[in-house]
């Protein structure tokens, strides 16, 4: 991965009326242990239950050290605009969360578990656009951003088809409910939205944006052998990835420490910014963590509860894009691939400790009933299926288009149901602007999912379309599709005979393919790009 340019990471830009409120942000030790929701309790029971004891409440943990210094400044000030009248609004960003982590029981997630209990759960979801940053503005927008044509390379971005700036800055949902009297705030250590320069103006909006710096670039400090070589599995070794994992853990050390993960970092800060937050209610907060993506390097406890407690060899930090085949040999790829799996596990589960603590301080303010709480995704990660690791753009399989997504309304409407409903990250702006009672901009293309909760349907899908660099894919019922832009190399697979997608059986069906690509061209208003 090309690395974005290392920002300072104590540069502060706050605006004059915005100090007082900047200044706010830091951690109180005289802050007491409150009762928990019913829900929240429940997940700590089940959480403690498994981990060895850290503090006597989560919040002594965090207040023993989790909040590493970030920097925080507040945008361009408004003006003295009225308070809006709404809900306040919640989103919760996890980067690279596959959906068989978040509900399934591949990783132990029992916080995520209590907003399931208490929302509305989409089964059915796949990102129009990815990975990161074209996923993002498509949930900041409201707007489709594939087949992200007139595309052009960004400073501070990578390299590839849909990775740019936000177009519109004050149509995000985040800026119209600050048009709309919303205070909004936003926390994160995404080292494209954090710190990339065609960003700035989006960091500019919000009264309040804090980010972490150090997932890619950051610090470059030595670290000791004895902290780096347990996370040099050989293949990390063989195949160059080395540098990536010591510059990952000059910047954020916590195999020992879980409070100076990156995860304890953005939900630490989250609780504080929460903490301002509901001074200023009505308030939209987003809280985006890059966690779990990786490099994967967590305490061995969270390790030991899904791979192997007597393996004492290095671990396989960080992965090589690809095929399995053409970087691990046979001998090694099935202990590198648990190994890798475990890890991967581990960190899904360390970061929904950290979200919980985000949860308590919702429900310490009293503000579960008055805020619509939205968690989602922007893709999965592939950990060896049908021989692939990471995010390959030519096997736009469910491990890695499909992503979780939870909503809570305040009255807890349709608590513990869900949805197949084909829901997209396009869909998410358009929602809380309706949940909120604010005027979405006329142009947006995803749909208001809200009618949901009032057992009404929102605008038929069939089916749903996407796409990644130069790919695309269709769900379609039956029919699981993809291709590249230019209408080759296409693969079709039938999900009712074949629900592993493992048989190509495009060549048996040229119709569908022929349907499937015409479909995505009409939909996408003509050719799609090829960047290649």
């Amino acid at each position: 991965m090309q690395e974005a340019p290392a920002a300072p990471m104590t540069w502060r830009h706050v605006t004059p009326v915005r100090v007082r409120e900047a200044a706010a942000i830091g951690t109180n030790p005289n802050s007491s242990a409150a009762l928990i929701a019913r829900n929240r309790s429940a997940a700590r029971s089940r959480l403690a239950g498994m981990m060895p004891a850290v503090a006597s409440t989560r919040r002594q943990f965090l207040i023993a050290g989790a909040a590493a210094s970030a920097a925080a400044y507040a945008g361009a000030c408004r003006g003295a605009s009225a308070s809006g009248d709404g809900p306040n609004v919640l989103v919760i960003l996890i980067d690279s969360l596959r959906t068989d982590h978040a509900y399934g029981d591949r990783a132990r997630t029992p916080h995520l578990d209590a907003l399931r209990a208490d929302g509305l759960t989409f089964n059915k979801v796949f990102p129009e656009a990815m990975p990161t940053v074209p996923g993002r503005n498509s949930i900041l927008s409201g707007r489709r951003v594939f087949p992200f044509r007139n595309w052009d390379d960004e400073p501070g971005l990578i390299a590839k088809p849909g990775w740019a700036g936000l177009d519109d800055v004050r149509s995000a949902f985040t800026s119209v409910l600050g048009r709309a009297g919303w205070w909004t705030g936003y926390v994160t250590d995404n080292p494209f939205l954090g710190f990339a320069g065609p960003y700035d103006e989006l960091r500019r909006s919000f009264d309040l944006f804090t980010r972490h710096g150090g997932q890619i670039g950051g610090r470059d400090v030595p670290v000791p052998a004895s902290k780096l070589d347990p996370w040099l599995h050989p293949v990390v070794r063989r195949y160059g990835m080395s540098e990536r994992v010591r510059r990952y853990i000059a910047n954020a050390d916590y195999a020992e420490d879980e409070r100076k993960s990156f995860a304890a970092q953005v939900f630490t800060s989250s609780v504080d910014a929460l903490k301002v937050a509901a001074r200023r209610q009505p308030f939209a907060l987003v809280v985006d963590t890059f966690e779990p993506h990786e490099p994967w390097t967590p305490p061995r406890r969270y390790t030991d509860l899904f791979g192997d407690p007597s393996y004492e060899g290095p671990e396989p930090a960080t992965v090589r894009y690809g095929r399995v085949d053409r970087w691990l040999g046979a001998g090694e790829a099935d202990l590198v691939l648990d190994r890798m799996r475990a890890l991967y596990a581990a960190e899904v589960t360390m970061t929904d400790r950290w979200m919980g603590a985000l949860l308590d301080r919702l429900h310490d303010l009293d503000l579960e009933r008055d805020t619509v709480i939205l968690l989602m995704s922007d893709h999965g990660i592939q950990l060896g299926e049908r021989g692939w690791m990471g995010k390959i753009s030519v096997a736009l399989h469910p491990e890695l288009i499909q992503v979780p997504l939870v909503i809570v309304d305040p009255s807890r409407r349709k608590a513990g149901e869900s949805s197949a409903y084909l829901a997209s990250t396009h869909d998410i702006a358009p929602t809380l602007l309706a949940m909120a009672g604010v005027a979405a901009p006329g142009d947006l293309d995803g749909h208001d999912l809200s009618p949901l909760f009032d057992d009404k349907s929102p605008p038929e899908r069939t089916f749903a379309y996407g796409g990644y660099s130069d790919q695309h894919f269709v769900r379609s019922g039956r029919w699981a599709y993809m291709a590249d832009n230019r209408g080759r190399d296409f693969k079709l697979f039938d999900t009712v005979e074949d629900s592993e997608e493992v048989v190509n059986v495009a060549a048996e069906h040229p119709d569908v393919v022929r349907e499937l690509y015409e479909t995505v061209l009409e939909q996408a208003g003509g050719e799609l790009p090829y960047y290649g």
